[in-house]
C-alpha cells in the first residue's frame, strides 16, 4: 500500500535511524510540518555499544514500533542518519533502514547525522553558530560548523588540532554559541564554553532533517554513506600494497 493510499496523517508517521556513531538510536515519530516543532516523538531507543549494532537495531525498532502502537504497514517513511561515521557500524543503520523501506514500500530519506544533532542545538541569538564534533577515530574528529539549521561548512574529518586552528578566530569572536556531540572531543577543538546541547543524533533531529522533503512528497535520491574517508580494509591493503613496492 502506498504512502497516499494511506492518507495524510498516517503518510507522516515515520521510522528514523542511526548508528553512525557508537549509539544505535531509533524511534518512531509522527510530522505535522517541516520544522523540528513539528516533530512528536511516539518512541525512541537509545543504547550505546558500538560492538553490537547489528544485534540490538532490529529489536529496538520492534520495542518502537510496539510502544508507539504503529504497525509497521502504517509507517510511510524511513529517515537514516548517513554519518559521516565508522564503516562498520554505519552500514548496519543503513542496510537496516534500506531493507525496511524496500520490504514496506516506502522511501527511505538519507541525511546527514551531523545536521540531526545540529537541529536540536539551541544557540543565543547573539552567537548564532553551532559547532557538532563527534569522534572520528584514528585520532580525528568529524565536524561541521551551522547557522540558523543550515551547514555553513562540513561535513569533515579532521585532526582536532587542525580545527582547533581553524576555529580560533570564530571562537575568539563568540561567533559559536552552541555546540553539540562529543564533549571530550568538543574540548580537543578548542571549545571552553557550556557542553554539548545533545550527544547523538535523536529521532527527532533524524524526521527534522528531512521533514521537507517529507511533507512534500519527493521522491528521495538513493542512501549513500558519508565515509569522507576509505573503509579500514582499503586503507590496510594500500598500506600493505605501499610496503611492498
Amino acid at each position: 500500500m502506498s504512502s497516499a493510499e494511506r492518507g495524510v496523517d498516517a503518510a507522516r508517521t515515520v521510522l528514523a535511524i542511526d548508528t553512525a556513531t557508537d549509539s544505535v538510536v531509533t524511534g518512531v515519530v509522527e510530522l505535522t510540518g517541516e520544522t523540528i516543532a513539528d516533530v512528536r516523538v511516539l518512541a525512541e531507543r537509545v543504547v550505546t555499544d558500538h560492538r553490537r549494532h547489528a544485534e540490538l537495531l532490529t529489536t529496538l525498532i520492534a520495542e518502537c514500533l510496539a510502544e508507539s502502537g504503529i504497525s509497521r504497514d502504517a509507517l510511510s517513511a524511513v529517515v537514516v542518519g548517513c554519518g559521516p561515521g565508522p564503516f562498520t557500524g554505519l552500514r548496519v543503520g543503513m542496510a537496516t533502514g534500506a531493507a525496511f523501506a524496500d520490504a514496506l514500500g516506502i522511501p527511505a530519506y538519507g541525511v546527514c547525522s551531523l545536521d540531526a544533532l545540529a537541529l536540536e542545538t539551541i544557540p543565543p541569538a547573539a552567537s548564532p553558530d553551532v559547532l557538532v564534533v563527534t569522534d572520528a577515530r584514528r585520532r580525528e574528529v568529524y565536524w561541521a560548523l551551522y547557522r540558523d539549521g543550515a551547514r555553513l561548512r562540513g561535513p569533515e574529518v579532521t585532526a582536532p588540532a587542525t580545527v582547533a586552528e581553524e576555529l580560533s578566530a570564530v571562537f575568539a569572536a563568540g561567533e559559536v554559541g552552541a555546540v553539540s556531540g562529543s564533549a571530550s572531543h568538543l574540548e580537543l577543538v578548542g571549545w571552553t564554553g557550556a557542553p554539548p546541547q545533545v550527544t547523538v543524533p535523536s529521532a527527532r533531529g533524524l524526521a527534522a532533517a528531512a521533514g521537507s522533503a517529507i511533507e512534500a512528497g519527493e521522491v528521495p535520491e538513493p542512501l549513500v554513506p558519508l565515509y569522507l574517508r576509505r573503509p579500514d580494509a582499503v586503507e590496510q591493503r594500500a598500506r600493505k600494497l605501499g610496503a611492498a613496492r
